[in-house]
């Protein structure tokens, strides 16, 4: 598996030059980014060069988050679609064949109608990835908070995802499998073994509070190691499954780290070589 990291829980990074340089330092695979980031990257470097600047400090792109707006009105998310495009091509260019997205639990319309409008924009927006070999990772949200915060429930664990993900009938449609909402559905390692590695897109790892299930809030996690889920089973569940990708750490905080990105790095890369070195990881 790859060490990754995203943004979230590594302070203010300013661009991604220092974003490769800062994870490249602390011995990291793989970082996260957006398609937008990436299109501005590539201008402004140019393409080669930014091929070379990824290689030279040996980090691949990880995944890109998928920009378009698919849950609101209909003309966001056809309005979202050029940008989807370029995003695509950005990425693709670099290497990149992921794009995600996070399903949340509760909406304001009626869950059937929803279910029917998300299927279709998100097969449109698979098959725009897949023109340029890029798949598609939907994540299920798990914190007992959200199911609620919206009028009415919806998807929150994998089963329902897989089931979501067949109705979406793309080849190129796979899970985002995160440590937190696996966590907070309760989910057994198991479940994840009977996964094959075609079903997994990306991987996400984090910690949570000692603290009742039904009281964690999606947006006050740990740093992994210092909480209460335990990492070892989950990623040797992942390794079992067959996934061999990106292992990106998602910290979600209330705050911003009050430390600054060279410490919070350090940190992570201690926490993730501890983690990796206990399950028999390279």
């Amino acid at each position: 598996m790859l060490k990754g990291l995203t943004t979230a829980g590594i302070g203010d990074v300013d661009s991604i030059n220092q974003f490769v340089k800062l994870a490249s330092a602390h011995q990291f695979d793989v970082i996260d980014s957006d398609g937008a980031s990436l299109d501005q990257f590539i201008k402004r470097e140019g393409l080669e060069n930014a091929k070379a600047f990824l290689q030279d400090y040996n980090i691949q792109i990880g995944t890109i988050g998928l920009s378009v707006e698919w849950r609101r009105s209909e003309e966001e998310f056809q309005n979202g679609l050029k940008q989807l495009v370029i995003d695509a091509e950005a990425a693709s260019s670099l290497g990149c064949q992921s794009c995600v997205t996070y399903i949340l639990p509760s909406t304001d319309l009626h869950a059937a109608q929803f279910m029917a409008i998300a299927t279709r924009r998100l097969r449109v927006c698979a098959q725009i990835l897949g023109s340029y070999g890029i798949s598609l990772g939907l994540e299920f949200v798990g914190p007992h908070h959200l199911r609620t915060n919206w009028k009415n429930p919806f998807i929150w664990n994998m089963e329902q995802t897989l089931d979501f993900i067949s109705a979406i009938n793309e080849q190129n449609v796979g899970l985002l499998v995160d440590a937190y909402h696996c966590y907070t559905n309760r989910m057994s390692f198991e479940e994840l073994t009977k996964l094959n590695p075609s079903q997994i897109v990306h991987v996400h790892i984090n910690d949570a509070k000692d603290l009742p299930i039904e009281q964690l809030l999606d947006n006050d996690r740990l740093y992994p190691g210092e909480g209460v889920i335990d990492l070892q089973g989950f990623l040797k569940a992942l390794k079992k499954a067959g996934y061999e990708g990106p292992v990106s750490q998602e910290v979600l905080t209330k705050q911003p780290p009050e430390k600054n990105p060279e410490e919070l790095l350090k940190y992570s890369a201690a926490a993730y070589e501890k983690l990796f070195k206990s399950v028999g990881f390279s």
